[in-house]
């Protein structure tokens, strides 16, 4: 198992041992926030420090989806179907509809600019969750030099029929990625900050999710060995798959090691694709990288 490091049993039932970890793109400047469009069989991934948006399909490899991306971070596909996009640049959330137009989600809070939305999902009552650190406005390399005019990095919560977002997480150094439970039960988010606060631990935090998009009970879930969390995503086993510094870390629903996948540059983000969505689409640093796995993400279909 030359490309895994088991730590836990119940890894195996998670990997094939034989399957190769392939290269099926390279040459970006920072490869970040994978998304699967069953639709159209197709990857979106983002090129951050060289503005444009990647797609990914098997017949085609990789092309250019979109350039000048207003420097795109994260995306994720919403219940419609519909790609939802963080922009550093714009310091906002926007849709992309189905014709190709696209619209603000979100762009301030208290009449005040968001910092640098950085990655986001989608729940299935139509709500839209972003994490919001200040990554893009510390330096012109992936958005816009710019002051800080939020009192912190919040998690937010954009209502099903739209509106303002409301903070519902505000403790955290720099939140990054972020992902449901498949019960939407949960929702697991990353902190980043130790990427320039040696003192901030580098950990996924879980908090409790009531029906009405208030969020409780926030503790620690996992802490990763080496590098920081960035992108999650949640299997349909309830499995937490992390990025890290050394390959993909796979958490069981206790919070315990399963094991790693390892991968020879740094990991910033992962998602389930593929047409039977057991494929793991890997961004890392300047290479995107698939593996065949025994998992799906959580709610698969319907909601990737």
């Amino acid at each position: 198992m030359r490309h895994y490091d088991q730590r836990d049993p119940r890894f195996r039932a998670l990997i094939h041992p034989n399957a190769q970890l392939r290269q099926i793109g390279s040459g970006f400047e920072w490869a970040e926030g994978p998304a699967w469009f069953p639709a159209a069989q197709m990857l979106l991934f983002s090129d951050i420090p060289a503005h444009r948006m990647m797609r990914w399909t098997a017949e085609t490899g990789c092309t250019v989806f979109r350039e000048h991306s207003d420097y795109s971070n994260g995306n994720t596909r919403d219940p419609q179907g519909r790609l939802v996009t963080c922009h550093h640049g714009l310091r906002a959330v926007t849709r992309t509809e189905h014709d190709g137009s696209r619209s603000i989600v979100a762009s301030s809070h208290a009449g005040r600019r968001l910092n640098s939305p950085n990655d986001v999902v989608a729940h299935s009552d139509g709500s839209i969750w972003f994490t919001d650190p200040t990554y893009g406005i510390l330096s012109d390399l992936e958005g816009y030099r710019a002051p800080r005019e939020q009192d912190g990095s919040f998690v937010y919560r954009v209502p099903p029929a739209g509106g303002e977002p409301r903070p519902v997480i505000t403790d955290f150094t720099q939140p990054n990625g972020l992902c449901f439970s498949p019960d939407e039960g949960l929702l697991y988010v990353a902190e980043s900050g130790s990427s320039h606060d040696p003192d901030v631990p580098p950990v996924i935090r879980v908090f409790d999710v009531a029906p009405d998009g208030s969020v409780a009970n926030g503790r620690d879930f996992a802490r990763i060995d080496q590098g920081l969390p960035d992108g999650i995503r949640c299997d349909a086993q309830g499995n937490v798959w992390s990025s890290a510094a050394d390959g993909v870390h796979v958490f069981a629903p206790d919070g315990v090691l399963l094991g790693k996948i390892l991968v020879p540059e740094v990991v910033s983000n992962i998602c389930f694709g593929g047409p039977r969505g057991n494929r793991l689409f890997i961004t890392a640093t300047t290479s995107l990288y698939m593996l065949a796995v025994d998992a799906a993400a959580a709610g698969w279909p319907a909601a990737h």
